[in-house]
């Protein structure tokens, strides 16, 4: 990677007087009785020990020994500052607080530190580690917060920040050249379905059709794999299909490193645990899955499906269970491909269960900056001479950029029609309907989380009553 041709991200790090460090070490010093004075094992909140700072600030400024001249606003900045040093990452936490980075990368020292910026792509910053003990530091203390060890033994730390960002930290043996450690971050404020809309990676058109085939009216819920490559957006298009999941579910998700965002008030999140210092302990997907049917599921979601837990997925999907699931994969033959071999193993009998898989794409441009596109909606039909038969019903076109409909026919409506006794005039009058709902929220600006499940949830309760006042304010 040439990074001389990559736009320059600069950190405005920490500047302290000497004093101000003398201080800043002093406080370190006390942090252990600031934290016993709580009574909560060091697990102290940010209010809290921003008050607890502020005292003592105050009393050691103070002392008529010192020549300090303070304001309330000079204590103020200088406690929030001292508070980000000591809870925070170090060099790399106004990282960290940036909203609009997806991902921090340290790959050694006297390098720098890369990140991929929401907009701009990657970008090189100014932050660079001078050697590997700042880097192994960092990366302990990380691990030390989340209780997960990285040595030797274990020189391959995965895991998630309290803030949900997904961290992954390497040390030699592992990474011979030395520690890496990257941090894949996730917005505060989530992408919804009307955000993926606006900015293309769905189309209108798609949306009202899959938010009809995910509720199923009530008597057919479709069931979907998201596939695509790393970073193509598979996690943020699940959060947000999420949102037409009829509010009446129960909702079990369950995932490596909690990642999904569902936008529901019934819902149970489950997250796999590695075997501990005794090798012990250990939660596998399948153990998940298993435990999950055990719970009364109306949805299970797993965040990646990978090895042995497809087969009990897909077990309950064909015993009437719904779900969602997302997989690497690059095309809907391949998710069939990699679904039914080793180490999966999913008879293909099994795979009808799933009505749609949804391929979604990252592109590249040469700027250096991405876009996501939903490139293809499969839909399973069946198998014919031992092939499972796919019917292609969305796909995106390229030199349009638009997301074309491209079916004749589709085998969920059918289901839907045939079991709610609609004919699929009536059923494509509604997917109408659900298009009116969501292009009123782009023209108003409803975005939010909660704005957009508000909306939805007022056309779940009385579809027509919603449907009027929206026409009405046109």
């Amino acid at each position: 990677m040439n990074t001389e041709i990559l736009p320059q991200y600069d950190v405005i790090t920490q500047n302290y007087t000497f004093e101000e460090k003398v201080l800043l070490g002093e406080i370190r010093e006390n942090l252990v009785d600031l934290a016993i004075s709580t009574g909560n094992n060091y697990h102290v909140s940010e209010e809290k020990l921003l008050n607890d700072i502020k005292n003592f600030l105050l009393l050691r400024l103070n002392d008529e020994n010192q020549n300090y001249d303070i304001s309330n606003e000079y204590l103020d900045n200088l406690s929030h500052k001292f508070l980000r040093d000591i809870i925070g990452y170090g060099k790399i936490d106004p990282l960290i607080q940036d909203d609009e980075l997806e991902e921090i990368m340290i790959i050694g020292t006297d390098k720098p530190t890369f990140v991929y910026h929401r907009k701009h792509g990657m970008m090189k910053t100014n932050l660079t580690f001078n050697n590997e003990t700042e880097i192994r530091n960092l990366i302990d203390t990380i691990a030390r917060q989340i209780n997960r060890r990285i040595d030797q033994e274990t020189p391959i730390l995965d895991g998630r920040l309290i803030d949900g960002s997904r961290i992954n930290a390497t040390i030699p043996p592992a990474s011979p050249d030395g520690p890496s450690l990257t941090i894949r971050k996730f917005k505060k404020d989530p992408l919804t379905i009307i955000d993926l809309i606006n900015s293309k990676t769905i189309s209108l058109d798609l949306a009202g059709f899959l938010w009809l085939c995910i509720d199923g009216l009530g008597v057919k819920s479709a069931n979907a794999i998201i596939s695509g490559g790393t970073s193509s957006g598979k996690t943020t298009t699940l959060n947000a299909l999420s949102a037409f999941i009829n509010p009446n579910e129960r909702i079990i998700t369950i995932e490596d490193t909690l990642e999904l965002q569902i936008p529901h008030e019934h819902i149970i999140r489950m997250e796999t645990r590695p075997t501990n210092i005794e090798g012990k302990g250990e939660l596998t997907m399948n153990d998940l899955v298993k435990n999950a049917l055990r719970q009364r599921p109306d949805r299970i979601i797993v965040g990646e499906v990978r090895a042995k837990e497809a087969i009990t997925l897909f077990t309950a999907l064909n015993t009437g269970h719904s779900g969602f699931g997302t997989l690497h994969s690059n095309s809907a033959r391949e998710t069939i491909t990699r679904l039914t071999n080793n180490p999966m193993s999913v008879p293909q009998i099994m795979i009808q269960a799933i009505d749609f898989i949804i391929m979604q794409k990252r592109i590249y441009t040469p700027s250096g900056t991405s876009y996501r596109r939903i490139s293809e909606v499969a839909e399973i039909v069946g198998i014919e001479e031992g092939t499972i038969q796919l019917n292609k019903i969305f796909k995106w076109n390229p030199e349009k950029d638009i997301i074309e409909n491209i079916s004749i026919t589709s085998k969920t409506l059918q289901q839907i029609s045939s079991l709610t006794g609609k004919n699929i005039t009536e059923l494509k009058n509604e997917i109408e309907n659900r298009k009116i709902i969501l292009k009123h929220m782009i023209n108003q600006n409803i975005r939010s989380v909660q704005d957009v499940n508000t909306i939805i949830e007022l056309y779940y309760k009385n579809p027509q009553q919603t449907l009027n006042r929206i026409i009405l304010n046109r």
